[in-house]
């Protein structure tokens, strides 16, 4: 045999090497190069003695050369999961001996089914890793890489976002790399939907793949470590970003939520949207104009919602010779003999001799008033509206008050969520800066620059899983400045339904209207809102009338309203010192970032610090220094 390779009729060989491995030297976390070469290939072998990574397996190559030197035999394929034994280069095939080797191939590749992630949430069981030490799954710690918790609250936040981790979770290649079409479960609204991968895993970008590894790393029982290394993920994302975000350089978690959401967009197939065009008009009578979406994935199906955002542009124009003349009539409409002679007089023969010297002067006279209402420059508004998605909603937090505590440090506020989401109240109008172009004004039919723009948000539609940016940090040309207003957000039952405004509100059934119901009627009822399981087990009309009376009175009224539970905070936190008088330390870059998630089976909050785990309470959540949440809507949540 040339290649190493064994036909299946022959037996397979016994590997006499397998009590030289060292499972506590075994570290999967880390990217798939070769430490010698510092190449990446899809050939690269994991020594299961020392735990290093090598290319190839023939003579020569790293691997080899390190298995006759170091006398280290039995190796591990990262990317098929096939184990080999070098020198002698076979594959190790009997069933005996890889069933042995089977806590090593999940912990490699952790595998899960639609079965086991559907019953994540109600998992209460710990782990244990191979030290003996407990965890929960899906609550694990991730190393801090020199200023990387910022990615690592908001993968924690993004890992317990439910139609998020389904998907990356059971996306691998023996589920998707036969057809481009395979579908997967996924919990998208009310009921539950199956949603069409847009890629086979193997097309999916680097980044893409790296954070579903991460998940499934976070989320699996078969660790051998109880923490969890992002070295993968945090490479992906400085490639990616031409180091925009870089290991050592601290970064805001909002900007980075932005970012990260749009790149797994485009990661899984999606397409770059393509804004519309946008008519303008004059105030009061408004236009319309909507984007135009490209292909949607599951990024896109969990987070994104459509607001009308309506601006009001103020510009600079002259007056213009005919606006001036019917300003004037405007202002001598009291005297009708002026009034219908203005034109007449501005244009009659004024040579000499002609008309007197007092009515020469009085020509003049209007000639000189129409010019100066012509030359006056005035402020006309335009009014735009525009329908457009979004992937979160960004807050600004009221400014800090400028009076001092006793100590030189300044009073910190508090500030209700509720007073803060005004923005989006569909009534209220914020100034918005402009860019002023240095044009200049030559004749009557320039309308300039703008000068000030107002616009108002109205929420039309609201996704499955909002995520909120409360704008903390102000940047300008000398320092950076963070605003530590807390923001007093609810956690459970947040209602949103007053910043709604939809053309078309459901309506909740009446208790008359659902006795009058047929069979078929009550079975779609129950079927639309995700219990088809009720309508198909529901033998009598009286059984099916008690379901749907119990879930119209107790369930339907939450689906319906635009109710909310948190599911993920991530907070902000500086040095006291950091913003005292006298010091310049930018609190970017001196802070760092906690995480906070619910375990929705025990109800039970985490507080996730890097490699810290620990439980909190709620009451505390609520009054910390948040900088992104993530809510749940009910109706998802009851959809699963």
């Amino acid at each position: 045999m040339t290649d190493g390779t064994i036909n299946n009729s022959e037996a397979s060989p016994r590997c006499p090497y397998l009590d030289s491995i060292n499972r506590t030297a075994l570290d999967f976390d880390f990217s798939p190069h070769c430490s010698i070469t510092l190449e990446s290939s899809p050939h690269i072998y994991a020594c299961l003695v020392c735990g290093k990574f090598f290319r190839g397996r023939g003579k020569q190559t790293p691997a080899y050369t390190h298995s006759v030197d170091a006398g280290h035999f039995v190796y591990l394929h990262l990317e098929r999961g096939a184990y080999w034994c070098l020198p002698d280069n076979y594959e190790i095939r009997n069933e005996e001996q890889k069933h042995s080797l089977r806590d090593i191939s999940l912990a490699a590749h952790p595998v899960f089914t639609e079965e086991q992630v559907q019953e994540l949430d109600g998992g209460k069981e710990l782990a244990r890793d191979l030290f003996g030490r407990r965890y929960l799954p899906g609550f694990v710690g991730l190393n801090n890489l020199n200023k990387t918790d910022y990615l690592n609250a908001v993968v924690q936040a993004l890992a317990h976002v439910r139609p998020i981790r389904n998907f990356f979770l059971l996306a691998d290649d023996s589920n998707s790399s036969s057809t481009s079409q395979d579908t997967i479960n996924i919990d998208n609204t009310t009921n539950k939907r199956k949603l069409n991968q847009l890629l086979p895993y193997h097309e999916y970008s680097p980044l893409a793949k790296a954070f579903g590894s991460l998940l499934k790393n976070m989320w699996s029982p078969h660790r051998f470590k109880f923490n969890v290394d992002p070295h993968m993920l945090v490479q992906a994302v400085s490639v990616a970003s031409n180091k925009r975000f870089h290991v050592g350089k601290q970064a805001e978690a909002g900007e980075f939520t932005a970012w990260i959401l749009h790149q797994l967009h485009l990661g899984v197939g999606g397409q770059q949207q393509q804004p519309g065009n946008k008519k303008k008009k004059k105030k009061k009578s408004g236009s319309s104009a909507t984007s135009t979406p490209g292909t949607r994935s599951i990024i896109h199906e969990t987070f994104m919602g459509k607001v009308e955002v309506t601006t009001i542009t103020r510009r600079r124009k002259r007056r213009g010779h005919e606006a001036a003349l019917r300003l004037i009539r405007e202002r001598e409409s009291q005297s009708a003999d002026a009034a219908s002679n203005l034109q007449q007089s501005l244009h009659e023969d004024d040579r000499a001799g002609s008309d007197d010297e007092e009515t020469m002067n009085l020509k003049q006279q209007q000639r000189e008033a129409v010019q100066t209402l012509a030359d006056e420059i005035i402020y006309v508004e335009d009014e735009t509206v525009t329908n457009t998605d979004f992937m979160q909603l960004t807050l600004d937090i009221p400014e800090k008050p400028l009076f001092k505590d006793q100590d030189g440090g300044l009073v910190i506020p508090q500030e209700p969520l509720v007073n803060v989401l005004r923005k989006f109240d569909g009534v209220s109008f914020c100034d918005v800066l402009a860019m002023q172009q240095q044009s200049k004004v030559t004749d009557s039919t320039s309308e300039g620059v703008a000068v000030s723009r107002k616009r108002r948000y109205r929420l039309k539609k609201l996704p499955n899983y909002l995520i909120l940016h409360l704008n903390r940090f102000k940047h300008n040309n000398f320092t950076v400045e963070k605003n530590p207003t807390i923001v007093m957000f609810p956690v459970k039952n947040f209602d949103l339904s007053e910043y709604v405004f939809r053309d078309h509100k459901e309506k909740v059934p009446t208790v008359d209207e659902v006795k009058c119901m047929s069979t078929k009627e009550l079975k779609r009822l129950l079927t639309k809102h995700g219990h088809e399981d009720l309508a198909n087990n529901s033998i009598e009309k009286e059984e099916l009338l008690k379901h749907c009376l119990d879930f119209i009175t107790t369930t339907l009224p939450d689906l319906v309203l635009d109710k909310y539970d948190l599911v993920a905070n991530i907070t902000h936190d500086v040095p006291a010192d950091v913003g005292r008088e006298g010091t310049q330390r930018n609190p970017l870059e001196e802070g760092s970032y906690r995480c906070h998630v619910s375990h929705k089976a025990t109800g039970q909050w985490y507080e996730m610090e890097d490699l810290n785990v620990t439980e909190t309470m709620p009451q505390l959540i609520g009054v910390s220094e948040s900088l992104l949440l993530i809510f749940e809507r009910k109706s998802a949540a009851a959809g699963k």
